[in-house]
């Protein structure tokens, strides 16, 4: 399985996994055209895409979604109540919607999604297992990680993680106090810390590559985030393939190969 960044970060968030023939987003939070330009670097087109994992309804995760179904036809998975925002926000959104409530599984293409509940301060928040050829979980935008999460992802070959902000950056700068709070609270982002915890949980599972994401511009940087993960993963004696998703621009590839395992 092949796993590539689109853009990460609270500008816009959207990733594509490709599993031999199957091709699939995770969420759309930049424009349609630059979709398009990504995937013809990567010698795909819409037309390939075999759904789209939609993890929440902020903007950063789904402002490409308007243009996007006007021109494309391709099937948007959801919660429940993130389908019902979509709904009420996007105009003919509604035949393309296959909500699954966090929890259950369901097959795209070659590909098994295991979908989990997130906490964020959203309608119904969650986030996903894929298992293919290989394995590979999506941990972003939560306030901790969920008892759901430290259940399904536990044995994937690679886990794309929120490293979202340093605490002590966060405290120190330019956000409005509630705005520092939200971010630090239950239903907001994990720190640093948080990913660096988790990190090195999963390590000890088995994961063999983890992909830094949503960083915050204002309260982090890629090395601030790398350096927090890689210190927990080197205590632990882990040997692990630590990236940093870039924030606006295409990534390079991150494989994942061998059989995926299941706790």
């Amino acid at each position: 399985m092949t796993l590539h960044t689109l853009s990460s970060g609270s500008q816009g968030n959207c990733l594509l996994l490709s599993d031999g023939g199957t091709h699939i987003l995770v969420d759309a939070g930049i424009s349609t055209r630059r979709i398009k330009a990504d995937l013809a670097q990567l010698k795909l087109s819409m037309d390939e895409l075999d759904g789209i994992l939609i993890t929440h309804e902020h903007t950063d995760h789904i402002s490409g979604l308007a243009t996007l179904i006007k021109h494309h036809h391709i099937p948007l998975y959801a919660s429940p109540g993130t389908a019902r925002q979509l709904a009420y926000r996007l105009a003919g959104v509604e035949p393309l919607l296959r909500p699954r409530d966090p929890g259950t599984e369901f097959c795209i293409g070659s590909c098994r999604v295991t979908a989990f509940a997130t906490s964020h301060d959203a309608a119904q928040s969650m986030d996903y297992r894929i298992d293919g050829s290989g394995s590979v979980g999506i941990l972003t935008d939560t306030g901790y990680v969920t008892p759901e999460a430290e259940e399904v992802l536990p044995g994937v070959g690679m886990l794309v993680l929120e490293s979202n902000h340093d605490v002590d950056r966060l405290r120190s700068g330019p956000y409005p106090y509630p705005l520092k709070q939200r971010v630090l609270g239950s239903q907001g982002h994990l720190s640093n810390e948080d990913a660096a915890a988790f990190a090195a949980r999963m390590a000890a599972c088995g994961t063999g590559c983890i992909v830094l994401a949503h960083l915050s511009k204002e309260n982090n940087t890629p090395q601030l985030a790398y350096d927090a993960v890689d210190r927990a993963l080197r205590a632990g004696g882990a040997q692990v393939r630590l990236y940093v998703a870039p924030r606006d621009e295409l990534s390079p590839a991150y494989e994942t190969e061998g059989t995926p395992c299941r706790r």
